[in-house]
């Protein structure tokens, strides 16, 4: 067996973020009880799909890709629409996936590029490099190192047993990452395997969407990335990514205690005549309200219930667009 021992070191900023996620899982655990909100569990698991395959440049909405999720219709590229079929059944074995097993790892990216890409389920062939759009980052080892260095960072997960599964995992994507094993696929599988990672410790992590963190600073990530192939460990993505999963613990608090009475009147009555995974337009939840005062709703019932994550856009980056509508979360 290999002693092989991915370079990094445990900072006091590492510490600390540990810490902070440990009090929020704490907190999450001791008063939030996601079992009884199958919803937020569900809508937290399209948001990961959506924002791990934003990451990759598809280009199909959040509303797009609950559309295919739930079998609708969508008119888009076809093979956008099977990434977000293809990442839907791969999170859906997230219960079940051994995250130490590499016949596992391929059988899951066999699931994720399943009818997109050639080398599906198989190590590369060729060469390949992390790009950030035509920017090169760094080129990835020869496809016949592969299996060596995925076999040594796989047994040097299974020899770890005192280190923090929080940093672990961590490592683990930014190796994995740095290997670039597949043709394709290797962002989402490295995301995916640190949320299997995770959730062997504690199931809470297959509901939390640490990717939509990771698309809100995309810029931050392949600079992490980048920055740790030049110092030669993985310091600064260890300390991203905590930051990440941190901010995540924040989000799905507010959501949970919101969800469980911490909200106002106003929102209240907005959330009671909303259906999940439903769109609508700002006049059609006014008309439900009986609301004829446009700012009255903004103000007190609407952008009230983004902020606090509850409700969601899904033209976020175009909010007075003509095709805006609302989805409860």
């Amino acid at each position: 067996m290999s002693n092989y021992s991915p370079p990094f070191d445990i900072s006091s900023a590492m510490l600390s973020l540990t810490a902070s996620i440990s009090e929020k899982l704490g907190e999450l655990n001791l008063y939030h009880n996601l079992d009884a909100k199958p919803h937020l569990r569900r809508s937290n698991r399209i948001r990961s799909i959506h924002s791990s395959l934003t990451i990759e440049a598809n280009s199909l909405t959040l509303k797009e890709v609950r559309d295919v999720i739930a079998g609708h219709e969508v008119l888009g590229p076809r093979n956008e629409i099977q990434e977000v079929k293809n990442a839907y059944a791969a999170y859906e074995e997230i219960p079940n996936i051994d995250p130490y097993s590499i016949k596992e790892l391929k059988r899951i990216h066999g699931i994720m590029t399943g009818g997109l890409v050639e080398e599906s389920g198989v190590f590369r062939s060729g060469d390949e490099g992390v790009f950030d759009g035509e920017k090169v980052i760094f080129i990835a080892p020869k496809p016949q190192m592969v299996p060596g260095h995925i076999r040594d960072l796989f047994s040097w997960m299974k020899r770890e047993k005192e280190l923090s599964p929080l940093i672990l995992s961590s490592v683990f994507h930014y190796e994995f990452v740095f290997i670039h094993p597949f043709s394709d696929g290797n962002g989402r599988m490295a995301r995916l395997w640190q949320t299997v990672i995770l959730t062997r410790w504690r199931e809470i992590f297959q509901y939390l969407p640490i990717e939509s963190q990771i698309e809100k600073d995309q810029a931050g990530y392949y600079k992490a990335i980048a920055d740790c192939h030049s110092a030669g460990k993985s310091n600064q993505f260890i300390e991203f990514m905590l930051r990440q999963t941190d901010n995540a613990f924040t989000d799905i608090l507010g959501q949970a205690s919101a969800k469980e009475g911490h909200i106002s009147e106003y929102i209240g009555r907005l959330l009671d005549v909303m259906d999940y995974d439903v769109p609508y337009t700002a006049n059609q939840i006014m008309a439900k309200l009986d609301i004829k005062a446009k700012e009255n709703f903004r103000q007190n019932y609407l952008r009230p219930a983004i902020e606090l994550g509850l409700v969601e856009m899904t033209v976020p980056d175009k909010p007075r667009s003509r095709n805006q509508r609302y989805i409860k979360k």
